[in-house]
């Protein structure tokens, strides 16, 4: 799944905001220094969305406050 992030960092606290479903607004105590900001986004997601780090992956946006991250979520299904 695809989602579209409006990053703040620099934020005194961490939150997440669900402004659709696939809008968000994060922020994020990190500076948006080395990747700094990015990394804690991803650490975030993963949190809120109950999946390993590794599913997590900013696709465009890199250096802007608008992302587009990409999150694969695995569905289980049961054997019939």
């Amino acid at each position: 799944m695809k989602i579209f992030v409006k990053a703040k960092p620099n934020s005194k606290e961490e939150s997440i905001k669900k402004l659709s479903e696939t809008n968000f607004e994060i922020c994020v105590k990190e500076p948006p220094v080395r990747g700094r900001a990015n990394a804690a986004i991803m650490v975030a997601l993963a949190r809120h969305f109950g999946v390993p780090l590794s599913s997590v992956s900013i696709v465009a946006g890199h250096a802007l406050r608008q992302k587009i991250v990409e999150i694969k979520i695995k569905k289980f299904g049961r054997a019939q």
